[in-house]
């Protein structure tokens, strides 16, 4: 654990309990700050503490809390540097305590990812001691590569198994209520940042989340055509309203939370008495699904949001609708009212957010920005702030005075889809992601995404900018050159980047394919770089001058991936023309094309001796080839789905295959036989790498882990946590150096450390 957390674990449990228990508490009470500040900027202290059975990270989060009920504060000694210091601290375990929780090893990994931004002397004294941990093997980061405080996110809630599509916040702001596509609703406390319990009953995907005001209850929507009502003291199902011909996909509830409304595929919008449990009427007029619905505080109108382009306002007590707005030129996904009933806004394919009054019946204005389909709105309590979710993966908050953009929330790494009290997924749509909750104060924003999480964010905290390493677009390939100085990387923004591996800067960007970077290789010395592409080319670059020497032209479609050979003077690709092509990067000439896969060949590799060719398909096939006599020696089934990458150990006789399987195989290539399996990831494995030795091997995957594997024991050594779906990696010879990219457009710069005990 350490030196110092050694120490306390083998003093009595008492001592330990009392001692990391009471000691800053006394530091406080006795008006001691400055070693309340030692030992909150102290990684041994919180290491110990995190580590420690009876406290963990939500007990040294509440740590830092103790300064501010403190006279301590007004102390000349506490400047306003060491209050900044200390909130940097405690934001950033609030960011990382999902993963704390899960595994508290990983405290040197978090905090050196989202704190080297940071200049500040007792932060980097910290970190400096955080980078000697070696209690355990793990990946330390180069560079700042995580989500570093003050930029909106405070922390991520994890346990569904699958995209939330809705969540709803108590107007106390304590819980959330999230439903997903894996039929389940969950109640989770924002202090802690813990599941209370998980709701089930729905057979089908839940869409739409709404709390009562009181917060004793919570309607949910469902695929399956229902509407539930539930006990959020009980945890239990009250009753379920049925009436609904299709998917219910919005629901809200009044101000009085008597009454809730619902919308849905059959087009409709029906009212239901919650006393009774019984449906009071059905309004009709959308010609096709309703999205959205809101309702005023006085619980005389409703407004609906329709895939028709119109948004509809509706008389509670005449049953009748008033007016329809329309402006939006596509499907109108969300929708929420201004707590005085006098505005509406709304959301649209159209990737625009509308202003309406609806005392005439007009659009007042039009939000501008997303690059993509806004699919939640909501609206802050005093009427003068809006949010917007979007298919871009941003959540954005708007000055409705000004008319002006404020700011942006990036974070999730997939679609958000829904936002405010009432939650609403769009009709349809599973594949969408889904949800962004306000809590009453604005302080706080709530979002559920596609990527299985919810997130918490912070409002007001945002004004540091942080220029963060990589691409604008998902990061699909890497690459080490072998003397380990270089990083190359390419990326759906089209361009190529050259790193520094060292220092992690960027040095060089290359730019001149028409369509996003599928995969990069680079010589053995380092010189050249070859990338393939979705335009149907491959790329070789020089890496000197930064230039385009020539484009090897002959892929019918996409180039999904490449390999070179170790003297440099061959390329392989594989395409979604289902085949392989072998290039001489001396005359920029097609060799010879290699047929026998049935479908796309997303990886390839070529033995150090350049005599074998393995390819990796769609077909769930690893073919290996001679390259000599250009034929098909033998075919490696055994996944059950598409193969994605492929490693091959420098001595040649053994390959490492990922899958969309979520498995990884070794293979014998004498005995062209299936060795063994490593499992480990939740979700699809995207890429792998195989270190110079053939002792190790690296995997990435869509859940957001990069594992080490021990390739003689079939063990887990290491694994690091992203901010996003992990796409690629590669290791650099020395085995230890390890570059990744994710689909946020990161690239990591990551080393191995604590395996000097395994070798």
């Amino acid at each position: 654990m350490g030196e110092f957390a050694d120490e306390l674990a083998a003093k009595p449990l008492f001592y330990q309990r009392a001692y990391l228990g009471s000691l800053l508490p006394n530091y406080v009470k006795s008006g001691n700050p400055e070693k309340y500040y030692q030992k909150l900027t102290d990684f041994n202290f919180l290491m110990a503490k995190i580590q420690h059975p009876e406290f963990g990270v939500q007990a040294l989060i509440d740590d830092f809390n103790l300064v501010n009920a403190s006279e301590a504060l007004i102390h000349p000694e506490y400047n306003s540097e060491k209050v900044k210091t200390l909130s940097l601290i405690q934001v950033a375990l609030w960011m990382s305590a999902d993963i704390l929780d899960a595994d508290k090893t990983k405290l040197a990994e978090q905090l050196l990812g989202r704190l080297l931004y940071f200049e500040m002397p007792q932060i980097q004294a910290m970190l400096e001691v955080a980078k000697q941990w070696k209690a355990a093997p793990w990946l330390r980061p180069l560079i700042a590569c995580l989500t570093p405080p003050r930029r909106g996110l405070l922390r991520t809630l994890t346990g569904h198994n699958h995209w939330v599509n809705a969540v709803a916040v108590t107007e106390d702001g304590k819980r959330a209520i999230s439903g997903s596509t894996d039929k389940t609703l969950k109640v989770w406390d924002l202090t802690t940042g813990k599941e209370e319990f998980t709701l089930r009953g729905h057979s089908d995907s839940v869409d739409a989340v709404a709390v009562t005001p009181d917060g004793k209850r919570a309607i949910s929507g469902s695929w399956d055509s229902s509407l539930k009502v539930w006990d959020l003291t009980t945890g239990k199902e009250e009753f379920t309203l049925t009436g609904h011909a299709y998917s219910v996909n919005a629901v809200a509830v009044t101000a009085e939370g008597k009454r809730a409304i619902s919308g849905s595929d059959d087009n409709t919008i029906k009212v239901w008495d919650l006393t009774t449990g019984k449906e009071e009427f059905t309004l009709k007029g959308h010609s096709y699904s309703v999205n959205a619905v809101a309702v005023t505080e006085d619980w005389k109108r409703a407004i609906s949001a329709s895939l028709d382009k119109t948004l509809k306002v509706w008389n509670l007590t005449t049953r009748k609708e008033e007016f329809t707005l329309k402006g939006h030129s596509d499907s109108v996904n969300a929708a929420a009212v201004t707590p005085d009933g006098k505005r509406a806004i709304s959301g649209s394919w159209d990737k625009t957010v509308k202003v309406w009054d609806l005392t005439t019946g007009k659009e007042e204005f039009t939000l501008k920005s997303h690059s993509d389909s806004v699919s939640a709105v909501a609206i802050t309590e005093d009427g003068k702030r809006a949010f917007s979710g979007s298919w871009d993966k941003t959540v954005k908050v708007w000055d409705l005075t000004t008319k002006e953009e404020e700011f942006t929330l990036t974070g999730h790494s997939d679609w958000t889809n829904s936002v405010g009290k009432e939650q609403f997924i769009l009709p349809g749509y599973s594949d969408s992601p889904n949800a962004v909750a306000v809590t009453p104060d604005g302080k706080r924003a709530i979002s559920g995404s596609r990527d299985n999480t919810i997130k918490v964010w912070d409002l007001i905290t945002r004004k540091e900018q942080f220029i963060l390493t990589g691409h604008s677009k998902w990061v699909n390939a890497v690459a080490v050159t072998a003397d380990a100085k270089m990083a190359i990387s390419g990326s759906w923004d089209k361009t190529i980047k050259v790193w520094n591996l060292i220092t992690g800067k960027e040095y060089l960007i290359l730019t001149g394919h028409s369509n996003w970077i599928n995969s990069v290789a680079v010589t053995a010395y380092g010189k050249r770089a070859i990338s393939g592409s979705r335009d149907n080319t491959l790329k070789v670059w020089d890496l000197t001058t930064g230039k385009e020497e020539f484009t090897l032209t002959g892929h019918r479609q996409w180039v999904n991936a490449v390999a070179v050979t170790a003297d440099g003077k061959r390329a392989i690709s594989g395409s979604d023309d289902n085949t392989i092509k072998v290039w001489d990067l001396i005359t920029g000439k097609e060799e010879f094309t290699l047929t026998g896969h049935s479908y796309s060949v997303y990886a390839v590799a070529v033995t150090a001796d350049g005599k074998r060719a393995i390819s990796g398909s769609d077909d769930n096939t690893i073919k290996v080839w001679d390259l000599t006599t250009r034929k098909e020696e033998f075919t490696l089934k055994g996944h059950s789905y598409a193969v994605n990458a492929i490693a091959v150990t420098a001595d040649g006789k053994r390959a490492i295959s990922c899958s969309h399987d979520n498995t990884i195989k070794v293979w014998d290539l004498t005995t062209r036989k299936e060795e063994f399996t490593l499992k480990g990831h939740s979700d699809l494995v995207k890429a792998v790498a195989v270190t110079a030795d053939g002792k190790r091997a690296i995997s990435c995957s869509w859940e957001k882990n990069l594992k080490v594997w021990d390739l003689a024991t079939g063990n887990v050594i290491a694994s690091f946590t992203g901010e996003s779906a992990l796409a690629c990696c590669a290791i650099a010879p020395d085995g230890v150096t390890i570059v990744a990219g994710d689909y946020s457009g990161r690239v990591y710069f990551l080393r191995l450390e604590g395996v000097e005990e395994l070798t």
